[in-house]
């Protein structure tokens, strides 16, 4: 075992919040216990990601928890992670809060982004320029455990029920699109249909109006697409005149109850709608948009990463694991892995030997390690725990927490 670093087992969290527009006035601060916001707030991270670094309190006052990484890595993330990852903390950990849709998005492989990343640097693309597609060279898989009800669209729908629902949308514009499903690889027609979308054609406000008013038809119904269509038509509303709507369809329509998840990996189209949960993700920037956004769409680039791979996506529930108290989500991220504990009044070891970060969401939670060593946590509220930084304890019954770490 590595010498004690001069740190406390644990340490409160000080965490922004990003105000985006599509965010909550009410979720993040309900659950905080504050009142509801005069902007919306979209995300709560929790991490060293330097655009918005969570800080550790010292007794010379808060400390970017990235920079002090960069000034003692092993001793705040252990000799093992700094090996595998490098002195950076290899997640982000966020709680999500959207009243209206995000972007329509695909991420990268590794693979993908270090060559995205290393040819925008040698073109001399700024970091922060708006048609820049990749920030750095890293992929970012990411997994959300929805903390109430939680809409998404995830992966494209089987090619059938999609040439269905554009059947039931009776407009010319789509309906050779349904044929070709039903008699072309799907592999073949996806992405044909999104260049025609957001490349070869300018769908122009009469068309998309046109939709929209269709989607609201089918909403008004009670045919099996009627959800589905009751979401498009709401983003609709939201992102007039954005030919992404058009791409959406082409997507499955999800709901997810508190408690279950989604594993997002590279090349998955996908957008949250609406819904608060907690999000765990690799710490990249990396993203390509297809639709739902004012920012740059890189056409080409988006074509290339998606995987035009028709299916449902499984819904993923926690497992329980040995010590009764924590329940884990399968993932096959090396970056992270997400754990929901329910402890109860008896102390339950939680250090580990990987960094980590704890959340509360329900109840008062307690963490205790030597004597004079406690930290109480309330909702919204996360501690930072060092590497084997035990023994430590939690405790709380009627208590809920969410556990971020690297992956085994």
């Amino acid at each position: 075992m590595p010498p004690t670093p001069p740190w406390p087992p644990f340490v409160l969290l000080r965490n922004p919040v990003r105000a985006y527009a599509w965010g909550s006035t009410t979720a993040i601060p309900a659950l905080t216990g504050s009142g509801p916001s005069a902007t919306p707030q979209a995300e709560l991270w929790m991490g060293a990601h330097p655009s918005a670094p969570s800080c550790l309190d010292r007794a010379d006052g808060p400390h970017p928890l990235d920079r002090l990484i960069a000034d003692d890595a092993e001793g705040l993330l252990g000799a093992t992670t700094v090996e595998r990852f490098g002195p950076t903390l290899p997640f982000l950990f966020k709680i999500l809060a959207a009243e209206r849709a995000l972007s329509l998005q695909v991420h990268p492989t590794g693979e993908q982004a270090r060559a995205g990343f290393a040819a925008e640097e040698a073109a001399g693309i700024p970091a922060d320029a708006p048609h820049r597609t990749y920030r750095d060279p890293g992929h970012k898989p990411e997994l959300i455990c929805a903390l109430g009800e939680f809409e998404a669209l995830c992966g494209f729908r089987p090619a059938e029920g999609t040439a269905r629902l554009l059947d039931e949308l009776a407009l010319p514009l789509l309906a050779p699109w349904a044929v070709a499903l039903r008699h072309r690889p799907a592999e073949e027609v996806l992405p044909a249909l999104l260049r025609h979308i957001l490349d070869d054609v300018r769908l122009g406000p009469a068309d998309l109006a046109t939709v929209a008013e269709a989607l609201r038809r089918v909403a008004d119904g009670d045919g099996p697409y009627a959800e589905a269509c009751a979401a498009y038509a709401r983003t609709a509303a939201q992102y007039p005149g954005d030919p992404g709507l058009v791409a959406a369809l082409l997507l499955n329509h999800i709901r997810l109850r508190a408690g279950q998840a989604l594993y997002l990996a590279a090349g998955v189209p996908h957008a949250y709608l609406r819904g608060t949960g907690v999000e765990l993700m690799a710490n990249s920037d990396n993203v390509l948009r297809c639709g739902l956004t004012a920012k740059h769409v890189d056409v080409a680039g988006l074509l290339a990463v998606t995987v035009f791979r028709t299916g449902e996506p499984e819904i993923l529930t926690a497992a329980p694991a040995r010590d009764g108290i924590e329940e884990r989500f399968p993932s096959p991220a090396a970056e992270f892995r997400l754990s929901r504990l329910r402890p109860t009044g008896t102390p339950a070891r939680v250090d580990l030997p990987t960094p980590q970060i704890l959340l509360c969401t329900v109840g008062r939670a307690r963490l205790h390690a030597a004597a004079d060593q406690g930290l109480d946590l309330r909702p919204g509220q996360a501690a930072y725990l060092r590497p084997f930084a035990g023994p430590v304890h939690l405790t709380g019954p009627d208590t809920e927490l969410f556990r971020a770490t690297t992956g085994d």
